[in-house]
């Protein structure tokens, strides 16, 4: 019977989705998938992405635990395509690839002052309140008016994460440099922009009810935002997402404010203009022109220029791609070419045994849902492909194991991963908490090759 060597760059739920959907497949070959990532531990952004106070994730991170102990993957950790493993290695050993690897900076935003000292990518901040172990373990917390630019979860959890009180992260799974860090900050209010109005949002009803339920802190919303045009009110009457949504708006509307020592405000119909700085380069301020609905489901300037002062800024408005060695790259979506997962050449033909799934594949919309179905397409091409896949010249399972030692690669296994994964869960049990995270990268390749 014909088999099929596979290789998935990529162990966060795009990459592990489409590994078991392959493995679950109706197929006439066996399959062999090994599974690389850069970072010592698989999850991605389920891991490396996500606030700790966000304990439902665990559900997820359940779910893509057991693939990856059914014991029909193997998982090469700390391993980087195009430094330790390159096109040519994968298509020596393998019949195809499948791209994986999401999206983790941050889109752009051309703005005036954007690069001013105190402005930060949420990406980055993210990365440093989840331990991700490429970044800088210290974060300059030292404003006590920040504004988010940005109607997304990523913006909320930004907001929630800068104005929530440090003892109530207490029992999660945060890091204690970020721990000390938020406890060390003088914030007292948060104001996050929107562009259009608050019946258009991109997050969802659960993340705005956690907003609501923080301890001592006030939610700041304005009445001259309510006054809904006629696309907002259908909108309210044919989406549940967003019947929930005005519901919180207006409780929010009703409540008693003045008393928390902490504010969080809302602002929409907010078109970023500049975020102005001081005589030193710092941020001061965040300018914005108020807009109005346009009466088809947009926004328009109404020319009224507003300013709010601040000491910090952080832009939310989504992830990029990064381009990857020897593959074709989308410089402005930020993805891989593809026509349903298979990856398309400068000449827009199909690259024979390359494929994407995931952010990288369709840019950072979606939930875990869409990862899934994404998969699903990909793979479909995949099995009907065989007569393009590769013909590798070493397709032996061991042959990677060498080549990864021959170059001197500190890999880590499922096995390590388990021990890391007891290690952290042993470290927060000792202190009443599920879990602390091992952050720098050297103690998680020592712990996890033990």
């Amino acid at each position: 019977m014909t088999k099929l060597r596979l290789a998935i760059v990529g162990a966060g739920p795009a990459g592990i989705y489409a590994a078991d959907i392959l493995l679950k497949h109706e197929r006439a070959f066996d399959v062999s998938i090994d599974l690389f990532e850069q970072l010592p531990a698989p999850y991605g952004l389920v891991r490396y992405g996500v606030a700790p106070d966000h304990p439902r994730i665990k559900g997820i991170i359940n779910a893509l635990r057991d693939v990856l102990d059914s014991g029909d993957i193997r998982i090469f950790g700390n391993v980087r395509y195009g430094v330790d493993l390159t096109l040519d290695d994968l298509k020596r050993h393998y019949n195809a690839v499948i791209f994986a690897t999401g999206a983790v900076r941050d889109a752009a935003l051309e703005l005036p002052g954007i690069d001013a000292v105190g402005s930060y990518g949420a990406a980055d901040f993210v990365s440093w309140f989840d331990g991700h172990p490429d970044v800088p373990r210290e974060w300059p917390l030292e404003a006590e008016s920040i504004a988010v630019i940005g109607n997304g979860n990523v913006a909320l959890d930004v907001a929630r994460m800068l104005v929530k009180h440090p003892s109530d992260l207490e029992p999660t799974e945060i890091p204690d440099n970020v721990l000390a860090g938020l406890r060390a900050s003088p914030v007292t209010d948060v104001h996050v922009f929107g562009r259009r109005g608050p019946m258009q949002v991109k997050f969802t009803p659960l993340e705005l009810r956690e907003l609501g339920e923080l301890r001592d802190v006030d939610m700041i919303v304005h009445d001259e935002d309510f006054d809904y045009d006629e696309a907002s009110q259908r909108a309210i009457e044919s989406n549940k997402q967003i019947t929930v949504i005005d519901r919180i708006f207006t409780q929010w509307r009703q409540r008693e404010t003045g008393s928390a020592s902490r504010r969080l405000h809302l602002h929409f119909y907010a078109k970023p203009l500049e975020i102005v700085t001081d005589d030193n380069g710092r941020v001061a301020a965040f300018r914005y022109e108020r807009t109005e609905p346009d009466g088809q489901g947009g926004v328009r300037g109404t020319g009224e220029v507003r300013e709010v002062p601040v000491q910090s800024l952080y832009r939310a408005v989504g992830y990029f791609g990064s381009p990857l060695d020897g593959i074709p790259f989308d410089d402005r979506h930020g993805v891989i070419p593809n026509h349903e997962g298979q990856v398309l050449g400068d000449d827009n033909d199909v690259m024979p045994g390359v494929y994407a799934t995931g952010w990288i594949k369709r840019g950072p919309v979606g939930l875990i849902g869409h990862t899934k179905s994404d998969a699903m397409e990909t793979i479909q091409h995949l099995v009907t492909d065989q007569a393009s896949w590769w013909n590798p010249a070493e397709p032996e399972e061991q042959s990677v194991l060498d080549l990864l030692h021959s170059r001197g690669v500190l890999f880590t296994d499922l096995e390590g991963w388990h021990r890391l994964d007891a290690h952290e869960q042993q470290l927060g049990a000792a202190r009443g908490r599920e879990r602390i995270k091992v952050v720098p990268r050297d103690e998680m390749i020592r712990i996890s090759r033990d």
